[in-house]
């Protein structure tokens, strides 16, 4: 490569030349690209412009590069677009027609058409700020020129309004959107000049996911624009949904200008769905495009619920011929009413001094006429005139429906007029000798705070933003055939969360002209007595319900979880209320329970009796030569054994739970004590009975009744013992049956317990060994064979007791304790006493001294 040092003299002659040029250049205007044609113009002191959607669509041009590409080619004229500008222009005659408002000072206005397109708002937010004139190349042109425009009114869609917001951003030129939602836009890093006269989406798309919760639909579908407004809005709206436990079964996203093959999978993801609600974040000019689509395919019977982009649009509706969204619900901008727009926007008269080319456009659009046509289309289409009537067309742009957004055009326009009334120092004149600085404009509309003539307040908050109120739009077909947009309720965001959304729900009609709220759940709600489970791999809202376990309930709908019942409680049958625990205790009252108080009637009637022979028959060889004294104090601690089985029947309390074991405890040593006596008594007449034996000496009456107190005194000062360390107590035992309360008394002290009843085995067992060994004594009447069968069944019973007792379950626990006193009772009292009251009674001559002192065989 030839060094730069060794160029020769006229190499850098040349290249002083050139930077020379360039330097030259770089102080002159280039107009780059094409000139923005300017479709709306009036001169004025102080000029406003307007960006709005004359045209809703372009031609699609597949470009080669090979040559300079042709300026975007509009097509598809959109009325609504017109409404905007002519409500723009509307604002500005008024305030010029004002006395109070800029006195002396006229507005004027250019409105560019940005056909929706972000590449023509680009271009627009470009000739507002900078100017739109060709400039010729001149060494005398500067470069630096003030702002074309004091304020921009528009655009109306998200997208286009964010390519011009961060465009004129940087210059800080006031740009107030009467119709752009889109959250994004209240960043004020990224757009600091932009402001609206619309609420943000952020709340339009909390409040659809609080109507859709409102309605118990959990699980729904989502549609929404491929663009800005669109995107961002659903992202705000699936956000709160999760939140509110809304589930959506799909999300596509659609744009008029997308491919048919893109259309057709949309419509097959709606139409094999289970969801029958439909969430549609779209433009108005998206859904008219997808209504068409749906029509084609007939679905039907789906709940539309709509953003306030087109759920009060008049062309939408209208162009609804197989009522696909009948019934559809959604927010809207709340109504309002500016007297004198409507008939403006209607008096075409002054349209005659627009561009030719536009007026011919919207008048042939209009009428669907034609001017000046040759005479061989002139069968095809009739000629326009130019004289048409639009005092009776129905047309979308004759309908007044998008008054509300007409009036945020309003209310911007007046904003700009009362920040510049503020900055110029109005009174009765203004001092305009000097352009303000749009920054002081842009600072001045921030500190507003204004009503309209109507009544409407006009004020911004930190993010540019006015205060989100909406109406709750309901579509209703009229028996005319008229779709009636019905306000059935009112959201504010100012509000507490709980009092936001208002609702009239008596007034809705739903799709298909029903007045039944649709259902639209993926699974429906688990009643009270289950929970609901997540399917694996399903979203949240798709669940299986299982019901309760014994024990736990669910008193609510849906419920995640089940609530154990207190210890007390226990579940009903349907799991969805906790009911107090039948108390389960051995009642008087129930079979079994009245068995037992029989039997130990009984044996202490039986008691009675044989008590009453042995006294009728005191003075008989028989009863005086069994030790009487014993026999009746054995019979009384009988009696007391039978009747002390009672305390262990009926509801057990502090008092009856120490007696019934106590009791048990000493009657039955008092009882075996006697038995023990009668048995010692026999052995020691026998070894009497010896040749020089003393024994009953040491065994009189005296002893007997010492013995017999002393055994007893044992057994009291156990029970004492255990009375005065822990006695038993009242007790409600949960763990043996789930689903009762069983009433029993609990131990206490189990080594009281258990040392009640070894004392008692140590007695018995004592008194078995001493009749077992007196059993073949060889008197006539041996008691010993007697008392030692009755020992052998009161040791029997007791052994087999204590496995019963511990391995039974509630009340028959209880029942089994009763069952072996009652039992050893009755076989002391049959085994001791009753051969002898069938000798008494039945075999008189046995009943003589000679008999008792004789030798058996």
């Amino acid at each position: 490569m030839t060094s730069i040092h060794k160029w020769p003299i006229w190499g850098w002659a040349l290249f002083y030349l050139l930077v020379a040029s360039d330097q030259a250049q770089e102080s002159v205007c280039w107009h780059r690209g094409d000139p923005e044609n300017l479709q709306l113009f009036k001169d004025g002191d102080f000029i406003l412009g307007g960006a709005f959607s004359l045209h809703s669509s372009w031609k699609d041009r597949q470009e080669t590069y090979t040559t300079k590409p042709l300026p975007l080619e509009c097509t598809s004229l959109n009325f609504r677009g017109f409404q905007f500008a002519l409500a723009m222009i509307f604002a500005i005659e008024e305030i010029n027609n004002s006395t109070e408002l800029l006195p002396g000072i006229s507005l004027g206005y250019k409105i560019y058409d940005t056909c929706s397109s972000i590449v023509k708002g680009v271009m627009v937010g470009l000739a507002l700020a900078n100017g739109n004139e060709v400039v010729s190349v001149s060494l005398e042109a500067p470069c630096t020129r003030p702002a074309q425009v004091q304020a921009i009114i528009g655009e109306a869609s998200s997208s286009p309004c964010i390519a011009i917001a961060t465009v004129i951003g940087p210059f800080y030129i006031p740009m107030i959107s009467p119709y752009a939602t889109c959250a994004c836009l209240s960043d004020k890093t990224k757009y600091p000049s932009f402001l609206r006269t619309i609420p943000s989406d952020y709340y339009q798309s909390r409040a659809l996911a609080q109507l859709i919760k409102h309605f118990g639909w959990t699980w729904v579908g989502a549609i929404r624009s491929n663009n800005d407004y669109g995107n961002n809005g659903m992202a705000i709206f699936t956000e709160t949904a999760q939140q509110l436990g809304i589930c959506l079964e799909y999300s596509v996203s659609f744009f008029r200008t997308d491919p048919n093959n893109k259309i057709q999978k949309i419509i097959k993801t709606i139409k094999y769905s289970s969801s029958k609600v439909i969430v549609a974040f779209l433009s108005y000019l998206d859904m008219e495009v997808l209504v068409y689509k749906l029509s084609e395919h007939n679905l039907t019977g789906y709940q539309w619920v709509g953003s306030e982009a087109w759920i009060f649009d008049f062309q939408t509706a209208q162009s609804d011929q197989h009522h696909i969204l009948d019934g559809a619900i959604g927010l809207a901008i709340p109504k309002a009413h500016i007297s004198g727009m409507k008939e403006f926007i209607i008096d075409v008269k002054s349209l005659n001094s627009w561009d030719n080319k536009l007026f011919t456009e919207f008048w042939e659009t209009l009428f669907s006429c034609k001017f000046n046509q040759s005479k061989s289309s002139a069968e095809n289409q009739r000629e326009c005139t130019g004289h048409e009537d639009l005092s009776g067309l129905k047309h979308s742009f004759t309908d007044m429906s998008c008054m509300p957004a007409l009036n945020n055009i309003y209310k911007g326009v007046y904003a700009v007029a009362h920040a510049l009334h503020n900055i110029l120092g109005c009174n009765e004149t203004c001092n305009y000798k000097v352009q303000p600085d749009p920054f002081v404009i842009l600072q001045s509309i921030r500190k507003i705070h204004i009503r309209t003539k109507e009544g409407d307040e006009i004020y911004f908050n930190e993010n540019g933003d006015p205060p989100a109120k909406y109406d709750i739009i309901n579509w209703q077909l009229r028996e005319n055939g008229i779709m009636d947009f019905v306000v059935v309720g009112l959201y504010d965001a100012s509000l507490p969360a709980d009092k936001q959304l208002s609702l009239q729900d008596p007034f809705f009609i739903w799709t298909q002209n029903s007045r039944q709220v649709p259902v639209s759940v993926c699974n429906e709600k688990c009643p009270p007595g289950t929970r609901k489970v997540l399917q694996k791999g399903k979203p949240v809202c798709c669940y299986d319900c299982i019901r309760c376990a014994e024990g736990e309930i669910s008193n609510i709908t849906d419920s995640i979880t089940c609530v154990k019942c207190p210890p007390e409680f226990w579940s009903n049958e349907r799991r969805d209320a906790c009911v107090k625990k039948e108390a389960e205790f051995l009642s008087y009252e129930e079979m079994m329970g009245a068995l037992l108080t029989a039997a130990s009637l009984f044996g202490t009637c039986m008691t009675a009796v044989v008590a009453f022979i042995f006294f009728r028959y005191r003075k008989t060889p028989i009863v005086r030569a069994n030790n009487s004294e014993l026999s009746f104090l054995l019979l009384f601690s009988l009696t007391l054994c039978f009747l002390c089985s009672l305390t262990f029947i009926g509801r057990p309390s502090e008092w009856s739970c120490m007696l019934r074991h106590t009791a048990f405890g000493i009657t039955f040593v008092l009882c075996i004590s006697c038995v023990l006596g009668k048995t010692m008594v026999v052995l020691m007449a026998f070894r009497a009975s010896l040749p020089g034996s003393n024994v009953m000496k040491w065994f009189g009456p005296t002893q007997q009744r010492l013995s017999v107190l002393v055994f007893t005194l044992i057994q009291l000062l156990i029970c004492i013992l255990w009375l005065t360390i822990s006695p038993p107590f009242p007790f409600k035992n949960f763990r043996e049956i789930k689903d009762k309360m069983i009433l029993e008394c609990a131990l206490g002290s189990t080594l009281g317990f258990w040392a009640v009843l070894g004392y008692i085995g140590v007695l018995a067992t004592f008194c078995f060994i001493l009749a077992f060994l007196a059993r073949k004594l060889p008197d006539n009447f041996n008691e010993a064979k007697f008392i030692t069968f009755s020992m052998l069944i009161f040791c029997a019973v007791w052994i087999t007791f204590i496995p019963a007792y511990v391995s039974s379950p509630g009340k028959f626990s209880v029942a089994v304790e009763i069952f072996a006193i009652l039992a050893s009772s009755f076989g002391l009292l049959i085994c001791i006493f009753i051969p002898k009251c069938y000798v008494i009674l039945l075999r008189p001559e046995k009943n003589t001294k000679k008999n008792m002192m004789g030798k058996g065989a």
